[in-house]
């Protein structure tokens, strides 16, 4: 009976959630080309809608355990589910996020997820591209923006640790900012078809000043973000 339950609560939040979903995606290319301004609103708007689908419907408790960092830093996320990654405008103030090229293509969604602010990372490219990857991040800093990286890469399973992408430490050293390492357990019960209700944690780490040696800062990175990995 608890997973017919939990089955008929998920079929509600897909319905619910990207049928919204929709609805703001289209708020937002109509923001791009009449009021750019609104956008900023519109995203978080989703990054709400999200967070009240996920804790109202679906039943998973969100916590956060630290405080969130403000201004510009490089925040390295644990990357478990496609969760943490709508979260994120939620969670941080106006966030320039990381996000692999694929995802600008998306009709509508692509253009305005440029005009919001994300960084494009093309893995595959050469160094011109590379160049205007970190070009594009500076900016983002100046204007007084968190930027946000999930720095294995890539959605992990739950209960691996991979290394870390080697970008994430030339980022580290080129930008020279401090980082904030923020655990998440979001797989367990996210990346699931019928998602069962539950705690989904945010574990905020210690903030790791810039200027470390290579080895030392993806050490602590790595065992940072995954603390709630037990």
């Amino acid at each position: 009976m608890s997973w017919l339950i939990a089955a008929l609560r998920s079929l509600a939040f897909y319905v619910l959630f990207y049928g919204g979903s929709v609805l703001l995606v289209t708020a937002s290319v109509v923001a791009v080309t009449a009021k750019p301004g609104w956008l900023r609103g519109i995203v978080g708007r989703w990054g709400r809608w999200h967070l009240w689908c996920v804790e109202k419907v679906l039943g998973i408790k969100v916590v956060l355990d630290g405080t969130l960092p403000e201004g510009p830093v490089l925040i390295a996320v644990k990357h478990e589910a496609f969760f943490e990654a709508i979260d994120t405008p939620r969670l941080f103030a106006f966030p320039a996020v990381f996000a692999k090229q694929e995802l600008f293509r998306i009709p509508g969604w692509g253009y305005s997820a440029l005009v919001y602010g994300l960084i494009p990372v093309a893995r595959e490219e050469g160094a011109k591209t590379l160049r205007q990857m970190l070009a594009t991040a500076k900016e983002r800093v100046e204007q007084g923006r968190p930027l946000v990286i999930f720095p294995e890469g890539t959605r992990v399973p739950v209960g691996t640790r991979p290394p870390l992408q080697a970008g994430f430490a030339g980022l580290y050293k080129l930008l020279r900012l401090p980082v904030v390492p923020i655990a998440v357990d979001s797989g367990r019960l996210y990346h699931a078809v019928v998602k069962r209700p539950g705690r989904i944690t945010y574990k905020v780490g210690e903030t790791i000043p810039a200027g470390l040696p290579r080895e030392e800062v993806e050490a602590r990175v790595h065992a940072a973000i995954n603390a709630l990995n037990g």
